[in-house]
């Protein structure tokens, strides 16, 4: 009887235990948010975050101002860095990262280079003028490469 006992207190304390830490966890928050929000959005999950992110992004080319486009085309980059790493692609430097997710954005590899070199250039030349257009192709590119990569 005592052994039937401490077995019994030990499945409840364990029981209780697996409850407790599964609705802490973000396992279970996650994989539940997931597919409500697919659902009820009709978008896959994360897309609100990255067209909020983008967003912000896109209100600095609304400025009308040169320093403006150089940050938004900066924090493009950033930001498709993020994703890159969020979805586990690896690399010590921002072609190794582009080369690594060759698979997935295979038709904008190239436009990608370059965004980076024109963000390059922006960073390391103070002097270096970018125009409108320049930094809307170069944003068009990031975009794109994080939307292929952000929601496959």
């Amino acid at each position: 009887m005592p052994v039937k006992l401490v077995c019994f207190g030990f499945t409840l304390f364990f029981l209780v235990g697996v409850f407790y830490f599964m609705l802490n966890s973000s396992w279970l928050q996650y994989k539940f948010l997931e597919d409500a929000t697919e659902f009820f959005s009709w978008k896959s999950y994360g897309a609100q975050q990255i067209s909020k992110r983008w967003n912000k992004i896109r209100k600095k080319m609304e400025s009308g101002s040169e320093a403006e486009y150089k940050l938004a085309v900066i924090e493009a980059e950033d930001f498709l860095m993020e994703v890159l790493d969020e979805r586990g692609y690896e690399g010590d430097t921002f072609e190794e990262l582009i080369k690594n997710a060759e698979r997935v954005i295979s038709a904008i590899s190239v436009q990608v280079l370059n965004a980076h070199g024109i963000r390059n250039s922006i960073v390391f030349n103070p002097d270096f003028q970018i125009s409108e257009d320049l930094a809307k192709q170069t944003l068009s590119a990031y975009e794109t490469a994080i939307n292929t990569v952000g929601l496959e």
